[in-house]
């Protein structure tokens, strides 16, 4: 039987959420994922990450040096692209040693077979979120955005960033996405017959759902809304609260 035990936790959008919420982040790596065991971060680790060949933003330093140290530990690592971080290259299997998927990943854990994605693009109610998923995975968007200072580029940004959230915190407009996301899901299980496990984030709501013998729809939350997060073991996926 697979002894492995998967951890995942997305969804934190630091860089624009309160420092507590940084710093039991990094509370979390030191305590939860243990040698051995594989973590996932399912996209939005932070507000906005890019990628220049030569420029980090520097307030990720911090948790980046905690994502290292969690790694040296014998902790596999694995990050996927949210709609608000998905601009990664080498950076992280050279610096990190970790494994980075800008989309969706098919990936074994714990033993299940697992369809992983962030989730933007696929049940979003809102025009403007259809939109963005649209701009953000054309190949001109970087490309472009790469021609900007970083000062210049986050600044733009992160004014962008606070107004979208403004507009998407409408508890019926979050519950819709919810709801649709739930529905792909299920979706997806039913054509791929193949899959255990779909797990999503994006919609900020912590969902598990059994959608048959030993077949689970799964969304650990936003780490930002109460430092929510999922482990996944050979028994089955679970949803978990970091306490500190």
């Amino acid at each position: 039987m697979p002894t492995e035990t998967v951890i995942v936790v997305g969804d934190a959008h630091l860089g624009q959420v309160p420092a507590a919420v940084d710093e039991a982040f990094r509370a979390f790596l030191l305590e939860v994922p243990q040698p051995g065991d594989h973590l996932i971060v399912n996209g939005d680790l932070f507000d906005f990450w890019f990628e220049y060949r030569s420029v980090i933003p520097r307030h990720a330093f911090p948790t980046l040096a905690a994502l290292d140290h969690t790694r040296r530990r014998d902790v596999r690592l694995t990050l996927i692209g949210g709609n608000h971080d998905r601009w990664g290259g080498s950076f992280w299997e050279r610096e990190l040693g970790a494994a980075f998927h800008p989309r969706a990943a098919e990936l074994p854990l714990a033993g299940w077979r697992a369809h992983v994605a962030h989730g933007d693009g696929l049940a979003d109610p809102l025009a403007g979120g259809r939109m963005l998923h649209v701009v953000t995975h054309h190949p001109w968007t970087a490309g472009l955005f790469r021609l900007l200072h970083p000062d210049l580029g986050n600044w733009m940004v992160g004014h962008f960033s606070r107004g979208v959230a403004e507009q998407t915190r409408d508890e019926r407009t979050l519950a819709r996405a919810a709801g649709l996301q739930e529905t792909y899901a299920r979706g997806l299980l039913d054509r791929r017959t193949e899959l255990d496990l779909v797990v999503l984030g994006h919609t900020h709501r912590p969902a598990l759902a059994a959608v048959a013998a030993r077949r689970w729809y799964l969304n650990p939350g936003a780490w930002m809304n109460g430092f929510s997060y999922a482990v996944i073991t050979a028994d089955g996926p679970s949803l978990r609260q970091f306490r500190g």
